[in-house]
């Protein structure tokens, strides 16, 4: 009897073993089931936090950026005083008058052209970008200057399509002389993307925005010589072959001009080429030989005078003759047919020259340089290297004589003499100012 009683008391001690295991091990499992959900809840809670978070520093800085927009229209269009400015500015003097957007109007060609347009009593508004390319105080100069004649030029850039939308939303445009772009041959070997960003992306923008305004302007735009490139056939003339550019510049220029029959043939915009020939005169570009090489012989410094096999020419055309040819251009340009983006007729496409039709060497731009500052060049002769240079311009303009009278006047002597006078004049006044 005792055994039996001690089995089943042993029974009984065991049972209670295994049932005590069994709740710390139920106990063990509510834990962790209590913590996995502890813990997925706060998993779900920090990726809601993430979220949470994500979202508002994208709405600040949306915000921010919005703000900065803001600011940014602000500052060139979103106050009644610039608007005004703008409005007065295109305002044409004469019955009939044009009313031109000119790009690059704090340029070398483009202040004399909006100076000029002005004068004869055109509305004018121009717009730049005042970029470091070359020396911003003589844009800010030259801004001034086209400020007395009551010309407004806009700070800005033609890839911002809010600011050009803007300008076209105020103004009714009759007319766009297009001139801003990243000009010099050498340049595109230092920084080749100013010149996509410049004369290809900024056209197609300004052209985007032509198309779909009401009316259509008609566009006149600078390409330039340089899109003859290798071709060896002088005179250069409009039909001469254009496919082998020997440069980065001239192949964006090239690009503009076929860019430039797409949008005349699918919407019907009037587009009037001038490819210019080595332009200068007063205000000129300081990237130009006979600018830097004024300022060297000045200074007493020796001027890099490039040599090849061939005798290195240019077609110097003198910025009067050049501003009369773009005018001549405008006033002869005919109406687009498009309307809201859609053609309605066939468009005006054409493609002019502007130069002097007389070649003058390099060596013989030094000698009237060396004349008229009655200084001695100190020369090293360098040869030319592979740049994108090529040794040789020469224009045929009959057909800018033949369309609108187009005819330079001014030899490089009488031009040269000019631009002397007014480099003197310019920088000795720069230098009482400092």
């Amino acid at each position: 009897m005792a055994s039996f009683f001690s089995i089943d008391t042993n029974k009984s001690i065991k049972l209670d073993r295994y049932n005590t295991y069994i709740r710390k091990v139920n106990s063990r499992t509510k834990l962790i089931a209590a913590s996995s959900k502890l813990l997925y809840r706060i998993t779900i809670l920090i990726f809601a936090l993430l979220i949470c978070s994500f979202i508002i520093n994208h709405f600040l800085l949306m915000s921010n950026n919005s703000n900065q927009h803001g600011r940014r229209l602000f500052s060139f269009g979103g106050g009644t005083a610039w608007e005004k400015k703008v409005r007065h500015s295109s305002i044409p003097k004469k019955i009939n008058g044009k009313v031109v957007l000119v790009t690059g109007a704090a340029g070398f060609v483009g202040s004399h052209c909006a100076l000029a347009l002005k004068k004869r009593g055109d509305g004018v508004i121009g717009i730049d970008n005042f970029n470091s390319y070359y020396d911003p105080s003589l844009k800010r100069a030259r801004q001034e200057l086209l400020a007395k004649h009551e010309i407004f030029i806009v700070d800005g850039d033609i890839n911002d399509i809010d600011l050009v939308n803007k300008l076209f939303d105020i103004v009714p445009f009759t007319h766009v002389l297009h001139l801003a772009a990243q000009a010099g041959v050498r340049y595109a070997m230092e920084n080749p993307l100013s010149y996509i960003h410049s004369n290809v992306n900024g056209f197609v923008n300004l052209l985007e925005i032509a198309k779909s305004a009401n009316p259509q302007p008609a566009i006149v735009w600078a390409s330039s010589s340089s899109v003859y490139g290798l071709n060896t056939k002088v005179p250069f003339s409009e039909n001469d072959r254009t496919d082998q550019p020997a440069s980065l510049y001239a192949a964006t220029k090239k690009a503009g001009e076929e860019i430039a029959h797409t949008y005349n043939h699918i919407y019907g915009l009037s587009l009037t080429a001038l490819r210019f020939f080595t332009v200068y005169g007063p205000w000129g570009r300081p990237d130009m030989a006979y600018f830097f090489f004024t300022k060297d012989m000045i200074q007493g410094k020796p001027i890099k005078v490039y040599v090849s096999d061939k005798e290195v020419a240019r077609d110097f055309t003198y910025i009067d003759d050049v501003v009369k040819g773009c005018l001549g251009a405008i006033d002869t340009a005919e109406k687009s047919t498009g309307s809201g983006g859609k053609k309605r007729g066939p468009a005006q496409l054409r493609v002019y020259n502007l130069g002097n039709t007389s070649p003058v060497s390099v060596k013989k731009l030094v000698a009237i340089l060396e004349n008229l500052l009655n200084i001695k060049a100190k020369k090293n002769l360098i040869k030319m290297p592979r740049n994108g240079d090529v040794p040789f311009t020469h224009a045929n303009v009959s057909l800018a004589y033949r369309d609108f009278g187009y005819k330079p006047t001014t030899n490089l002597s009488s031009g040269l003499r000019k631009f002397v006078k007014w480099y003197l004049s310019y920088y000795r006044m720069q230098a009482r100012t400092k």
